[in-house]
């Protein structure tokens, strides 16, 4: 709230603590008389205390205190101590601001009263927002500030002439109403620049509870819109956006609790704490209630603002124009100005009716009334069961709408018609991922993935199958165990009520039991080991399940987040699904496996017999003498000079060893492939002192948290795909040179690395390893593949 003095405006007192020419100046002016020491223990060690209730107390608490200090500080006649922003509001948290405004009648000296009643508040460690002015010279500043003038919205009397804090309370109304249209546009882009900058808090892996999307200001900003014109929610709104606003508020104030501060971005180092502290289940029920109440207060606002939009193009010469485009579209169904509603004879028993608005939103890219929303909810009748074929091809043409579809279904889901027609989509609504590799939770992934889904239906012969499988992909994240096992027998169930005949459904539940297969295979096999082929072949039985697959994979992994997805990843999926489709279609295997690594040019560089070091762009590759060691000391460099390994392919073969390693960016920009070129000849030689280097960079880029359960490290073994090698697979939190520590532990037992593929999927590494022991044979002892785990595990630990 702090502002400079100037002509016109409030005088701001903004004094230095701890400065003794200040404190003197103090004690010049004035002496301010015995006061009650403000002690709030007791409100934050009470635990029965919570949310609203807690607030209020302490903003009791506090107007007492403030209210002595007021009076200790013989303040003239005509001022008033006013509170305003959240505090007015009596949304007082422990760590939050008091913002205050000491308002007077004109011609009054306030600078040594505002003094007397300043330092009391810092002295008791209160942190102030505070501002001393006249009524005109308050509004004046409202009037070229947004956040004042939405502060003063909440403004009450604490202490002092009530009179003029009342009349300070109803100018600044007067003034928000009276300059509606300039203060809405101005909130408008206040909002929407927020929203860009903090994300939206039901997808965020550590939310600010307060400025991101769905937060607790989106909420204030309804407020002040409803202030600025008329009541715009409808009575069903309001209650839900006060339920939301209660959940969020409460998980602020634990969070504040916890950290003895103001913190409002949910670390997700507290997240269990918190729980704990609201007595939850775990951090996974914490973080569902926020993002449900976020997604509450999210559409209620996205309601809010189309209302206000839509007044706003109905005023004036326009207003006409926009009335001539008003058209019924389909029995019962008027679309208005982007707006599908129902008319009033609509058939309410028709239990197609929430299908075909769905669907008729959808393609014309409209959004469904509120009010007839709360019409079907209240009145729609559940589906036959099975389904009739008309419902299932409503339902399948929505999807095909795409992008367009995810707002309606939201719509849909809000007011619980979604899970009316799939019943067990509940578990998934709302449901977080808690990790920074989904970017959204289990239902908004699944409809983001149908989404996608719809834009690849020329790649599939059953449009349909793809659309459906890609929705319900993931349902069983919603529930207790392996998601893919639960989704199989979910799917079973739902495909069946949809009225798909028996053929359909083992198909759509195949794409749920392999819907993790092509990605899998992809980047952790050797597609050039007929082994490989042979056995995604065995596994999918059919073209039409590949191809399904196919473009299940890419509309999930798109859907997923920024990182699922690359032109690397898209180049082995479509490499996998060609040669198998090759195999599927009765052609040889040994006809589609061997040259794609290494490409020819690779095995030239291989057969050249020269050590070679080649940094361009983001790829590495380096030629050399076959030696135990070699993968995981220039995989050490790289780590050592901060380049990120996406990617690592490894080959050896008549005593060389080719690899080429995929790298993000460095700290620094660009990779310093020159430097890296040069440590990697002095690794090689042994004159690099790499695990001691690594050790100094661990300690000092400690990696970011970026899921809230890192992998397990744990490894697994594949005899069976490869003929000629050993396939292990390590999974593990991802870290600073753990690429080397890995395959340090193969250098330890002198194996050799046939083939590697290195993948990064958010805060873990999934890493495959085609190894062969000292005599170029398989490992198939179990006393040998145990101390392989015992160090692989080992060397994962280290901590350097």
């Amino acid at each position: 709230m702090d502002r400079e003095p100037g002509p016109g405006h409030p005088r701001r007192v903004g004094l230095q603590r701890g400065s003794e020419g200040v404190r003197g100046g103090l004690d010049a002016a004035a002496t301010v008389g015995p006061v009650t020491p403000l002690d709030t223990t007791d409100l934050v060690e009470d635990r029965s205390l919570r949310g609203p209730g807690f607030c209020r107390a302490l903003s009791d608490r506090i107007d007492g205190f403030l209210a002595e200090v007021f009076e200790a500080a013989e303040p003239p006649a005509g001022t008033a101590l006013v509170a305003v922003g959240g505090y007015g509001r009596r949304e007082q948290c422990p760590g939050s601001d008091v913002d205050v405004v000491l308002v007077h009648r004109p011609g009054l000296d306030m600078a040594e009263v505002a003094e007397r009643v300043w330092y009391p508040l810092w002295d008791a460690g209160l942190k102030l927002g505070h501002q001393v002015g006249t009524l005109p010279q308050l509004l004046q500043v409202a009037t070229e500030h947004l956040d004042t003038a939405t502060s003063l919205l909440a403004a009450r009397p604490v202490a002092g002439d009530a009179t003029v804090a009342h009349e300070l309370a109803a100018a600044a109304l007067q003034q928000w109403s009276g300059r509606s249209r300039r203060h809405l546009d101005d909130l408008q882009a206040s909002v929407a620049e927020r929203h860009a900058r903090f994300g939206e808090v039901a997808f965020l892996l550590e939310p600010d509870l307060k400025e991101s999307r769905g937060g607790l200001r989106d909420v204030h900003s309804l407020l002040w819109v409803e202030q600025a014109t008329v009541p715009i929610l409808r009575e069903s709104e309001s209650a839900g956006l006060a339920a939301a606003a209660e959940t969020l508020l409460t998980v602020r104030v634990e969070l504040h609790r916890l950290t003895g501060q103001r913190a409002d971005r949910l670390l997700l180092e507290l997240q269990d704490d918190v729980a704990a502290a609201l007595d939850l289940a775990d951090a996974d029920v914490l973080m569902a209630e926020v993002a449900a109440a976020a997604r509450t207060i999210a559409w209620t606002g996205e309601g809010a603002a189309r209302r206000t939009t839509r007044a706003a193009r109905r005023r004036g010469p326009l207003g006409a124009i926009v009335n001539l485009r008003r058209r019924e579209v389909a029995p019962g169904l008027v679309l208005d100005d982007g707006r599908l509603a129902l008319t009033a004879n609509a058939d309410l028993a028709d239990p197609l009716l929430t299908l075909r608005c769905a669907r008729v939103a959808a393609e014309h890219d409209a959004y469904l009334q509120r009010g007839s929303l709360e019409r079907l909810a209240d009145n729609a009748p559940v589906l036959s069961d099975p389904w009739s074929d008309e419902a299932r091809e409503m339902f399948v043409a929505l999807l095909a709408t795409g992008p367009s579809a995810i707002p309606i279904i939201e719509d849909l889901d809000h007011v619980g018609l979604f899970v009316q027609l799939v019943p067990e989509w509940e578990p998934c609504r709302s449901r977080p991922q808690r990790n920074a590799y989904h970017r959204f939770t289990v239902d908004r992934h699944l409809m983001e993935a149908a989404a996608e889904a719809s834009r690849l239906v020329d790649r599939v012969d059953r449009p349909d199958l793809l659309l459906v499988g890609a929705l319900f992909h993931d349902i069983g994240k919603g529930y207790p165990g392996d998601h893919t096992e639960v989704g199989v027998d979910l799917l079973q169930t739902i495909a069946t009520r949809m009225g798909f005949d028996a053929d359909d459904v083992e198909t759509l539940v195949a794409m749920v039991q392999h819907h993790l297969l092509l990605p899998d295979v992809a980047t952790r096999r050797d597609l050039d080991d007929d082994g490989t082929i042979a056995s995604v072949a065995d596994a999918v039985g059919s073209s039409r399940l590949l191809h399904l697959l196919g473009a299940l994979t890419e509309a999930d992994s798109i859907a997923t987040g920024p990182s699922a997805w690359s032109s690397w990843k898209g180049g082995l999926v479509n490499e996998l699904v060609s040669r198998v489709s090759h195999v599927l279609a009765g052609g040889d295997v040994g006809e589609v496996v061997g040259g794609s690594f290494p490409d020819a040019e690779q095995r030239l560089l291989l057969e050249d017999g020269s050590f070679l070091v080649r940094g361009e762009g983001r790829t590495l590759t380096v030629v050399a003498v076959d030696r135990t060691g070699t993968f995981s000391k220039v995989a050490g460099v790289l780590s050592l000079n901060g380049a990120d390994v996406l990617g690592a392919s490894a080959h050896s073969e008549n005593g060389r060893a080719l690899s080429v390693f995929r790298v993000g960016s460095a700290p620094d920009g660009d990779p310093d492939w020159t430097r890296i070129a040069d440590q990697i000849r002095l690794a090689l030689a042994g004159r690099l002192a790499l695990s001691a280097r690594l050790g100094d960079r661990s300690r000092t880029y400690r990696p970011v948290r970026l899921s809230a359960r890192p992998a397990r490290p744990r490894m697994t073994v594949d005899n069976l795909t490869s003929a000629t090698a050993t396939v292990i697979e390590v999974t593990c939190p991802d870290g600073v040179g753990v690429l080397y520590r890995i395959t340090r532990a193969f250098a330890e037992l002198d194996l050799d690395i046939v083939r590697a593929h290195v993948q990064t999927l958010g805060s873990d590494v999934v890493d495959a390893f085609y190894i062969r022991d000292a005599s170029g044979d398989k490992i198939t002892d179990e006393d040998h593949l145990a101390e392989i785990e015992l160090s692989i595990l080992r060397w994962v630990a280290v901590d350097f």
